[in-house]
């Protein structure tokens, strides 16, 4: 796992033309670390946590927070797409929240060509591989997928063994998010760094997450990077 992060993580943001893009930090690495071979077949990975940032940092693979939200990257691509007139096309979350999402995007971007969506829960094995072949028939430019980690992974990497060649992106809890609000962080919560603490407010769900589950990726993170250098 931890050769693949070496191989994969950039020191800088770079071209993700044609690309599948995702994001890890505490949380989704220990939920994807065992599917490692997912990471294998997506071209680029950035880091979304500032901790986790730190921590590799220190153990010797440079990079910097990137996120596909509105305090990092997703601007960025949904003001791109409008001044060029890429096809976009979204997946993610629940029904009824992708409706609110979608309204939030267009409204702050109202060029944005987004030619299809729908939300990321599927019935059966039948239905997504229906919603794969509608999207492979679209034809989008960008793929932004947020249906969690590996989920999402595992969807834009099917997705390009179809045939896509665009750019996909997954984007975590993006969508659910910014069905509540486009700006879902406020700047002073960027500027300080404390995105971790304002979700755990918005969502005290989130406790687990931060007080068991980040200090047992942590663990395992460091495990993954000494069984590395042992077999070097």
């Amino acid at each position: 796992m931890f050769r693949i992060l070496k191989e994969k993580i950039p020191s800088k943001e770079i071209n993700a033309r044609e690309k599948i893009v995702t994001f890890l930090n505490l949380y989704s690495y220990l939920s994807i670390r065992r599917k490692s071979i997912i990471l294998e077949n997506v071209d680029i990975i950035y880091i979304d946590g500032f901790l986790l940032v730190k921590l590799l940092n220190l153990l010797g693979i440079k990079c910097n927070r990137k996120s596909f939200d509105m305090s990092s990257l997703a601007p960025k691509v949904f003001s791109e797409a409008s001044e060029k007139k890429l096809s976009v096309f979204i997946i993610g979350t629940k029904p009824k929240i992708i409706d609110k999402a979608i309204a939030n995007i267009k409204h702050n971007f109202p060029s944005l060509n987004i030619i299809g969506y729908r939300h990321g829960y599927f019935n059966n094995q039948k239905e997504r591989e229906e919603t794969l072949y509608k999207i492979r028939r679209l034809n989008p430019d960008i793929v932004i997928c947020g249906m969690g980690t590996p989920l999402q992974e595992e969807f834009l990497v099917d997705l390009r063994k179809m045939g896509w060649k665009g750019t996909g992106y997954t984007c975590g809890g993006f969508l659910h998010q910014t069905a509540k609000r486009i700006n879902y962080y406020p700047k002073w919560v960027n500027k300080y760094n404390l995105r971790w603490l304002y979700r755990l407010i918005d969502e005290p769900r989130l406790w687990k997450r931060y007080f068991i589950i980040y200090p047992l990726s942590i663990t395992v993170l460091l495990f993954d990077f000494i069984k590395y250098k042992l077999r070097r």
